[in-house]
């Protein structure tokens, strides 16, 4: 089944379990008796052979949850055991209920101790109930020992609604969390599971309502790029299509000595179905560019910063989109054209070193049809910032780069987040670490300017593309997670669109 397409914060999450409490009449323990349910259901889908299972359940309603599927699980005939961090007379609430519920039940429940680890390792499964959404700092004792002896056990791993440790709205790793096989988020998705360190720590995921209604448009975080998405904004080809249809993109990069930038921006737009791609680049690097892609019109440009400007704003015209930045270098040659560039006025993708050389790293006049691709050490330098900061808190880095730039903003990288002003930010659930290999930048940074130069439209253009670029990716991962080459995903391009435009499902993560 595929993941709802809205991320919610944990406030908004809280919102939305407040409102059902309040208008439908459902009790607190009604809700965790459905996500004991659900969590029970979720192990069974994943272990079906499993006869019994270990929950570790914490003091909060997360730990309640635990202790209401132990007993459930209890009745249904399996083993099911409970290691607590909270002794049960000090809940409170529901939890506290749930933990009377199960004991009355002869579950047999123990105190965490540091000889966990042993009894873990002998547990068909374990399941993670020890922390909810609500952490927002690091992990303390016993909580931190009892993840650490999750992950050393070596087995099987239920996490319910979150991963312990893991922040819900950041995806933040809060000094140690559990590692995963499968997690089933309650109400609805929490953004941190899907944004930075959370792909990592969730396993399989899924998603149960528990019978609350779906948020509404004002309450979304964040929104998975879909393909029913996809569907909507890349209309099919006719059968008398023309290349004069397809636009016209130009590249412009490839300075002295670095043609194969260039190259590879241009044949992804060609093979995103862009109808003319022009690539402008050094004299030197103009024979390397058409002897190994004839597919692309390629144009030097040399001489003083009058004629650069001259021949440069002559043949922009002719450009639907201009793709900027991939092999630029940053020497005079590369300011000139950067220049001529943005006084064309076109629709323009701003990539790689264009992004250096951007002023201050603010607007500097750039429209709001602008697109910036920057990767994390891009953006820790239009930031001021350092790269670890960045990868530390990715949402906080989309947002300041948000409000210093008017553009579309890609912050690329696992999970590359999308943004503008105004509009729901955008997250890739898609992608594989193949894709850590250099030039797949500038094959996103052309198949963004294909995409724009068919749609017209610069955010259906850019989440469209860094979907199928991901996809790209994925397919290209049959058995193997390094040395897949840029031009090889240039390559998968196609028949990775074509797939996003099927009707046919597509399990998350998969390679064809």
């Amino acid at each position: 089944m595929e993941l709802p397409a809205s991320l919610l914060s944990v406030a908004q999450v809280r919102a939305l379990e407040a409102r059902a409490l309040a208008t439908a009449g459902a009790g607190g323990l009604v809700l965790m008796r459905r996500a004991a349910a659900a969590s029970l259901q979720t192990l069974r889908t994943h272990w079906p052979e499993a006869r019994g299972f270990t929950v570790l359940c914490g003091g909060g309603n997360n730990g309640g949850d635990g202790w209401m599927m132990a007993r459930l699980g209890r009745e249904a005939g399996f083993d099911a055991r409970v290691v607590w961090t909270t002794a049960p007379d000090a809940l409170r609430g529901e939890a506290s209920q749930a933990a009377a519920e199960a004991l009355a039940a002869g579950v047999p429940a123990d105190a965490f101790a540091a000889s966990a680890t042993e009894t873990l390792s002998r547990a068909e499964v374990i399941v993670d109930a020890l922390l909810g959404i609500g952490l927002s700092a690091p992990v303390r004792a016993p909580l931190d020992a009892a993840i650490e002896a999750i992950n050393a056990a070596g087995r099987p791993v239920l996490a319910l609604d979150v991963p312990s440790g893991l922040c819900a709205d950041s995806g933040r790793v809060q000094g140690v969390a559990v590692r995963a096989d499968a997690t089933v988020s309650f109400i609805a998705l929490k953004a941190g599971l899907l944004l930075g360190a959370g792909p990592d720590h969730v396993g399989a995921l899924s998603v149960d309502s528990l019978g609350v209604d779906p948020p509404q448009a004002h309450e979304i975080a964040w929104q998975r790029i879909t393909r029913a998405q996809l569907r909507a904004s890349i209309p099919r080809r006719r059968r008398d299509a023309h290349k004069g249809q397809g636009g016209h993109v130009f590249v412009v990069g490839g300075g002295e000595g670095m043609p194969g930038a260039a190259r590879l921006a241009g044949e992804a737009a060609l093979r995103v179905g862009a109808g003319r791609v022009t690539v402008v680049c050094a004299e030197s690097s103009a024979t390397a560019i058409a002897a190994s892609r004839p597919e692309l019109m390629v144009r030097s440009l040399g001489g003083d910063a009058a004629a650069v400007a001259a021949r440069a704003s002559e043949w922009f015209t002719a450009a639907d989109v201009i793709v900027v930045g991939p092999g630029l270098g940053r020497d005079l040659w590369a300011r000139r054209m950067l220049d001529a560039v943005r006084a064309s006025g076109k629709p323009t993708v701003f990539d790689a070193d264009a992004l250096q050389l951007l002023d201050d790293g603010r607007d500097g006049g750039l429209p709001a049809d602008s697109v910036l691709t920057p990767h994390p050490g891009e953006a820790a330098a239009m930031l001021g910032l350092t790269s670890a900061a960045v990868q530390a808190d990715r949402p906080a880095a989309l947002r300041a780069l948000i409000d210093r730039h008017a553009a579309v903003v890609v912050l690329k990288g696992a999970g590359t987040l999308i943004g503008q002003r105004g509009r729901v930010p955008q997250i890739c659930d898609r992608g594989h670490p193949v894709l850590a290999a250099p030039g797949t930048g500038d094959v996103l940074a052309g198949a963004i300017g294909g995409l724009w130069a068919q749609t017209g439209d610069v955010w259906a253009a850019t989440t469209s593309a860094v979907w199928v670029h991901a996809r790209a990716g994925e397919r290209l991962a049959h058995t193997v997670d390094r040395g897949v080459l840029a031009g090889e995903v240039a390559a998968e391009l196609p028949t990775a669109l074509a797939e996003a435009l099927s009707a046919d499902t597509i399990a998350a993560g998969a390679s064809s």
